[in-house]
């Protein structure tokens, strides 16, 4: 209500400035002009502020994630650090503070990663068309349930994805909880190329056959 009187108060002195200069037989149409394009920009600029601070009342009372969570809000992946009535403060993976508007983020898709207990990582693993795809399943299956963090309930999946000019395509799905992701990401990987080096797998290579027209 302050903010409102304060506003309805600078209108009605703007027109009594006008209606004063009017009398004195200024020319007040440009003026007038003036103040009603200055209104409409600060109408324009009140319509979002007002825009984020109700998606802001809405955040804290829907509550779709709490400081502390990583989330992907507004088009901004990171860890939520403050919640507040106009613009929602984020961590980015890469330690940058974002300030993103309540609006933005209310009005858009919320993916919160800290709800569930466990996500899953998904990699892929190349195969050579020489390899024994079962036997690379039951290599990698082991070697998966080695990863520190890795859970066993889900347990990893390893099945085959797709084929392409290489060979066949495994997908590699460990689970884990969201404060492990990026460990047991790396370590996945790591772990693929230790063990099918150490099995002997040739690499994979794409083979092409050419026919020449006689």
């Amino acid at each position: 209500m302050r903010y409102l009187g304060s506003t309805i108060s600078i209108v009605l002195n703007a027109l009594l400035i006008v209606g004063i200069l009017g009398y004195f037989g200024f020319q007040t149409t440009s003026i007038a002009a003036l103040i009603a394009a200055l209104g409409l920009a600060i109408g324009m600029a009140w319509s979002g502020l007002l825009a984020n601070f109700a998606a802001g009342v809405f955040l804290m009372v829907l509550r779709p994630f709490q400081t502390g969570e990583f989330v992907t809000a507004g088009g901004v992946t990171g860890t939520i650090r403050e919640i507040g009535l106009f613009v929602t403060t984020i961590t980015t993976p890469d330690n940058v503070e974002t300030f993103v508007g309540n609006n933005a983020i209310f009005s858009g898709t919320i993916q919160n990663f800290s709800t569930n207990p466990f996500r899953r990582v998904d990699l892929v693993a190349q195969l050579n068309h020489q390899v024994d795809p079962q036997e690379a399943i039951d290599l990698l299956k082991t070697r998966l349930g080695q990863i520190p963090n890795v859970i066993t309930d889900p347990a990893p999946d390893v099945e085959i994805l797709e084929f392409n000019l290489a060979g066949p395509v495994l997908a590699v799905r460990p689970y884990c909880n969201n404060d492990h992701y990026w460990q047991v990401y790396f370590d996945t990987n790591r772990a693929i190329r230790d063990a099918f080096g150490e099995a002997g797998f040739p690499v994979p290579s794409q083979h092409y056959q050419v026919t020449q027209a006689k």
